[in-house]
């Protein structure tokens, strides 16, 4: 039977799977930040980077208040391994792997986003004013960032729709 996570406990599971998730999103954007195949996502990949490092280093120190370590459970866990996996394939790999590895990288960008709203509210309800201040502007920055991977992995998909055989438009009725 899986363990209640309440009051405490639940917080403390809420960071550690933020950790954990926050680092293989740095870990995917520095392979892409290599390998991506728009110059622009390069860039961009590299700017976000570093606040995504930032926010690793705040989560981790707002974690130990609740005594959070990065912990991998069922969801960070989940998303690491595929992160690993589409990062595995993308290294070298097809234009259509790297569009895999970016489109993982935005799941758990959107995850993160989705995390840091939960945890605003929480500390606000806590009377914690730094933490909702941090988790506030983690939810800004993250929704920033996702935003413009979306809008990047639009671009990859019609350079992908666009190379080789073009398919043919059906006619509406």
């Amino acid at each position: 039977m899986p363990e209640t996570k309440e009051g405490m406990r639940f917080i403390q599971h809420e960071f550690d799977e933020a950790i954990a998730v926050q680092q293989a999103i740095v870990e995917s954007e520095r392979s892409l930040e290599k390998d991506h195949p728009l110059p622009n996502a390069r860039q961009a990949l590299g700017e976000m980077r570093g606040v995504d490092e930032q926010q690793l280093r705040t989560l981790k120190d707002l974690g130990k208040r609740f005594g959070a370590t990065g912990k991998a459970e069922e969801v960070a866990t989940g998303l690491g391994e595929l992160a690993k996996e589409t990062r595995t394939s993308a290294e070298g790999g097809p234009e259509s792997e790297q569009y895999e590895a970016h489109a993982v990288l935005l799941t758990m960008k959107r995850k993160q986003q989705d995390s840091a709203s939960a945890v605003a509210k929480i500390a606000q309800k806590m009377g914690d004013q730094e933490l909702k201040t941090a988790a506030a502007e983690m939810h800004k920055e993250t929704k920033s960032s996702a935003d413009e991977l979306s809008g990047l992995l639009a671009q990859l998909a019609v350079q992908l729709a666009s190379k080789g055989e073009q398919p043919q438009a059906r006619a509406s009725r």
